[in-house]
């Protein structure tokens, strides 16, 4: 811990270090949270990159990267408040990958002005993917009716318990290439004439960060702190951001912390369907990990 009267100290008697803030941006990039742990959203990371572009002193940000994707608006939106942070304070955003950034998590590594990755770091995957389930068979066999009734005669578009109609799946695939069209155009305006010219650079393949640095997908192979002391010389000092706290230093709580209020009274019910969602939710984030064989 910093000590709180260094400020004290005229800055002529101070050591001469370097702090650099370093924000963890971790996990499958979803709008809201899974029982038990808080998924990457523009609401979850603000208030730490907030914090860590607000560091006067400090020449650059560094931000660690760890997502395989998920939520293409909350990717962007993360994305787009870095640089705006970055263009405002007049901050150097350096973007380290970990384990993997892929689709939304190089989305938003793309806010960086250098990435840098480990050489067995996973980065690409430029495109746009939907799943779902069909249960039409299966509630046959249960001898269960789905009873659906909409105003409007697309209102039930790809609905699991009805079957799949061609139209759907076109009027979704065209919405996908828009999408898909936003990713490129982001990723050519961050990278520009780095990118090499390769036909699946934008086909959702994912490469290693050595193949990454050879694509112009990432500027260099190294680690954080190797990297700052590199940049910054050996008295540099990351200061690592971390989320809010509540009253006795614990992460403000979540879904999980309102369990004994969900299974009390009259709230018993709803709280089933909520571990149905939550329960599909943990699937699809696993999902995302295990795209990646992680």
């Amino acid at each position: 811990m910093a000590n709180p009267l260094k400020r004290f100290v005229p800055k002529r008697f101070r050591k001469s270090e370097t702090q650099i803030p370093v924000v963890r941006l971790s996990g499958a990039i979803m709008a809201s949270s899974t029982l038990g742990r808080q998924n990457l959203s523009v609401a979850s990371a603000a208030p730490m990159l907030e914090k860590a572009f607000s560091m006067k002193e400090a020449p650059a940000v560094a931000i660690s990267v760890n997502s395989p994707g998920g939520s293409p608006v909350q990717s962007r939106l993360i994305y787009k408040r870095i640089r705006d942070l970055a263009n405002e304070k007049k901050k150097r955003v350096l973007i380290f990958v970990e384990d993997v950034a892929a689709s939304g998590g190089y989305m938003i590594a793309c806010a960086g002005d250098e990435i840098i990755a480990d050489p067995s770091s996973i980065v690409g995957s430029i495109g746009v993917v939907s799943g779902s389930f069909g249960f039409v068979g299966l509630i046959e066999k249960l001898g269960i009716e789905r009873r659906v009734h909409t105003a409007g005669r697309n209102k039930v578009t790809l609905d699991p318990f009805q079957p799949e109609r061609q139209e759907d799946v076109e009027r979704l695939k065209a919405l996908q290439l828009e999408v898909h069209q936003t990713f490129i155009d982001l990723v050519k305006g961050a990278r520009g004439d780095k990118l090499a010219a390769d036909d699946d650079l934008f086909t959702g393949l994912f490469w290693s960060g050595v193949r990454g640095k050879e694509l112009g997908l990432v500027d260099s192979l190294g680690d954080l702190r190797g990297t700052l002391r590199e940049r910054y010389g050996e008295k540099v000092k990351p200061v690592l951001v971390t989320p809010k706290t509540g009253l006795f230093g614990r992460a403000k709580p979540g879904i999980a912390s309102h369990l004994g209020d969900m299974l009390s009274g009259d709230a018993a019910s709803p709280f089933a369907s909520a571990l149905v969602r939550e329960t599909l939710s943990l699937a699809e984030e696993r999902a995302l990990w295990a795209r990646y064989g992680l």
